[in-house]
């Protein structure tokens, strides 16, 4: 079984860590975003296929880097061409029943447990199912007791809403799908999924967490959620640093008599000096904290140096600044 891995788009609302590197490689506690999407495919998913515009360079020269256990591949795309022309796109590479996941968000999907309810189903296509409290930003299903989809709203206002159950960016399809995606630029979410709606169309839903890693504040949301879920603390020796619950310091980071609140997430050789507090942040690959700052809410990229006594909140501070075109 084939997995297309969606991560089209230039990640604009993570910017300055976009100019650097793409959204798919922004590591969530210490693992790039896609990884965590693939490692969570079953055994039978033998290969996940990427199309690829913006930074394909990078992307190729990590996975070159980083040799994955599992055969992915990378498909060029030379220009934007939506949910469903990325897929069509990469027609050639699938040879069955396929998945289509969203590279940008992290979740509690049980992957095995999806595959079978769609076979279970014998459904045309199956997509996984959020609950929200406020959907107008989404697009959400009416299904039956039996799950089966009847209709589709694209962002509705609160009173117009027909459900709370929101498309949460996994889907298992037939492979006849592929026949009804057009050429060029398409979406699967707008195009494709009403016209196929009366081939037998199910929702699964599912309870834990998902989370939509496009924004600074969705980011951090991310690896809240992740702490909460592993319930993971600080590591290391005691030398001075106070490390609150649920939070991280890896091994090859340095804390020296600062307060770490919780929530954060030091990556390794970063160096933070004497007096600091840093709360609810991520500071990526070797960071350099001078003394008495205060980090709020904010993710620091890797190798940004911050000087001593700065007030960084809500913020994201980036090694590159500018975009390179």
């Amino acid at each position: 079984m084939k997995a297309v891995l969606l991560v089209g788009g230039k990640g604009t609302r993570l910017r300055p860590l976009t100019y650097r590197i793409p959204k798919p490689l922004i590591p969530v506690m210490g693992k790039p975003l896609m990884m965590h999407v693939i490692d969570s495919l079953p055994a039978e998913v033998d290969e996940t296929i990427i199309p690829v515009g913006y930074m394909r360079e990078t992307m190729e020269a990590y996975l070159k880097e980083h040799p994955p256990s599992r055969k992915i591949t990378i498909v060029e795309e030379k220009e934007p061409m939506g949910t469903g022309g990325a897929v069509k796109n990469v027609e050639d590479y699938i040879d069955g029943d396929f998945l289509v996941i969203n590279g940008d968000s992290i979740s509690s999907l049980d992957m095995r447990r999806f595959i079978e309810y769609h076979r279970s189903k014998k459904a045309f296509a199956t997509i996984s199912l959020w609950e929200v409290e406020d959907p107008t930003p989404f697009g959400v299903v009416d299904m039956d007791v039996n799950g089966k989809i009847h209709r589709f709203q694209e962002k509705p206002t609160r009173q117009e809403a027909f459900s709370l159950l929101i498309n949460a960016g996994a889907y298992a399809l037939s492979y006849e799908t592929l026949d009804h995606i057009d050429e060029g630029f398409v979406s699967m979410e707008r195009q494709v999924f009403p016209r196929i709606l009366d081939r037998g169309m199910y929702g699964m839903r599912f309870e834990g967490y998902w989370v939509d890693c496009g924004t600074r504040e969705n980011l951090l949301d991310a690896y809240r959620t992740l702490m909460k879920a592993n319930a993971r603390g600080g590591e290391g020796p005691d030398d001075g640093r106070v490390i609150a619950d649920r939070a991280a310091v890896e091994r090859g980071a340095s804390v020296e008599g600062s307060s770490i609140g919780p929530f954060t997430y030091i990556s390794r050789g970063t160096v933070v000096e004497p007096g600091s507090h840093i709360t609810g942040s991520v500071l990526f690959e070797d960071v350099r904290i001078g003394p008495n700052c205060r980090i709020i809410d904010s993710i620091v990229d890797q190798g940004v140096v911050v000087p001593g006594g700065s007030v960084i909140e809500s913020q994201i501070l980036g090694a590159v600044e500018q975009a390179v075109e």
